[in-house]
């Protein structure tokens, strides 16, 4: 029943403070002005303007509809700014989750570099730990999932980052100190430190001893890599991470690192809707993304 055009017109007879002024204000007749409002008065039943006085002054119900286009009107013009804002492909929102603790190190750079050419996009950022980040990115509550476990979702496309070898961490006064290669079956008699998730979200799990049928003596989380790296190193256990994770700790005492049966290579993935993968904003933030890492992260390779 009530329509913007309505609103405007109640609006502008209260700003004008007659129907000569609203009309000049409306680039309206007065006589196509004065129809209008008649025709809302019709529609509620109800006089919205007192045409006894002079100058003609709005009813209770007159001014009650004001009062709701002071509150609708502002808010209609900034989602239609932001909606052609949208179609330049400028602004837009990018909530990110990612799958990976150790991403961290590079995201937060990415994000940095991304928000200063693109300060109009909405970004927000969590960690995935707790929940199921791709149905989430499917539903439309995120907008990046990063993973390197993707799973095939209808309207979600993949985009590879880098690809990065699996390596273990272990202390070099253990039994596997001198090790250059290790096998699935050396994992049986030690203790696993891993990030407290899921095993299936694990690549030492779902690509090493899983397939292998091995399960490890004991299993111990950890929330930080600096605090896994340091439970490696005391002896208290090994350690699955991404090369370039460790590679600030190469030199410390007690750490030695061991590659996975020949190299196990996993790759890191951007998950994002298909009806946005197209927009400019999401674009840059890939490739920036790309860039980022291949600036900052050692041993890293491009992925096919």
């Amino acid at each position: 029943m009530i329509e913007v055009r309505h609103l405007e017109t109640l609006l502008a007879i209260r700003d004008g403070g007659s129907l000569q002024e609203a009309a000049e204000r409306l680039h309206l007749t007065q006589s196509a002005l004065s129809h209008q409002l008649r025709d809302l008065e019709v529609r509620l039943k109800t006089p919205l303007l007192n045409r006894r006085t002079r100058p003609a002054r709005l009813t209770t119900a007159g001014l009650r509809l004001v009062a709701l286009a002071e509150d609708v009107l502002p808010r209609i013009r900034a989602t239609e700014l932001e909606l052609r804002r949208l179609s330049a492909g400028r602004a837009g929102r990018l909530h990110v989750a990612i799958d990976c603790h150790s991403c961290f190190q590079w995201l937060m750079p990415t994000l940095d570099a991304f928000r200063k050419d693109w300060p109009e996009v909405s970004l927000d950022l969590s960690a995935a730990f707790s929940f199921a980040p791709l149905p989430a990115l499917g539903r439309g509550d995120l907008d990046v999932v990063i993973t390197s476990d993707p799973e095939t979702l209808d309207g979600v496309r993949y985009t590879p980052l880098f690809s990065y070898e699996l390596v273990l961490a272990v202390s070099s006064q253990g039994p596997l100190g001198s090790a250059r290669r290790i096998e699935a079956e050396d994992l049986r008699d030690q203790v696993l430190i891993t990030y407290p998730v899921d095993r299936s979200r694990l690549d030492v799990f779902t690509v090493f001893l899983d397939p292998a049928g091995i399960e490890p003596a004991g299993i111990r989380t950890a929330e930080l890599t600096p605090m896994i790296v340091q439970l490696v190193a005391s002896g208290r256990g090994v350690a699955a991470l991404p090369s370039w994770a460790l590679d600030e700790y190469r030199n410390l005492p007690g750490l030695h690192i061991c590659r996975l049966d020949d190299g196990i290579w996993r790759t890191l993935q951007a998950g994002i809707r298909a009806e946005d993968a197209d927009t400019a904003y999401m674009q840059a933030f890939l490739e920036q993304a790309q860039r980022t890492c291949f600036e900052t992260l050692p041993g890293i390779r491009r992925a096919d």
